[in-house]
């Protein structure tokens, strides 16, 4: 897991320098970890990923089979990640209005797991809707008569 997690927190990051860089670049002062900046960066690498898509032919959303294999399992674990990015997005705008700090610093953990958690449940989930769109495979090869 820490394979996986260790490049997607260097790509996050990336995403929310270039996300500030726009942002100063048309007189936002903003923080070195701030929102703005995250949002604005993803923003950037959704359209991106819209825009390569649409050269290449594509759709962007993934249309699986509903009766294949995998495919509620698959929208069942994006929706789990999308819970838990709307928690870690709320929480991120929320968090002055929390009385204390220990609650503050609890949830934080919390919700900074849930943002490391999202990524690999949407790449799990597509592949299981993905999956779901393909032919079904014999399991056993048919036998000689």
């Amino acid at each position: 897991m820490a394979w996986f997690l260790i490049p997607q927190t260097l790509a996050m990051g990336w995403v929310a320098a270039i996300g500030r860089v726009v942002l100063e670049l048309f007189g936002a002062d903003t923080q070195e970890e701030g929102i703005p900046g995250r949002i604005v960066g993803a923003l950037l690498l959704l359209g991106m990923v819209f825009v390569i898509r649409r050269l290449l032919g594509g759709t962007l959303p993934v249309v699986g089979n509903p009766d294949g294999n995998g495919y509620r399992f698959g929208h069942r674990l994006i929706l789990t990640g999308n819970i838990l990015a709307v928690a870690l997005f709320i929480f991120q705008l929320a968090w002055h209005w929390l009385p204390s700090p220990d609650v503050v610093m609890v949830l934080a953990q919390f919700t900074s797991a849930f943002g490391y958690w999202v990524m690999p449940l949407w790449a799990v989930g597509f592949s299981f809707i993905y999956q779901s769109t393909q032919p079904a495979q014999p399991r056993h090869p048919p036998a000689d008569n």
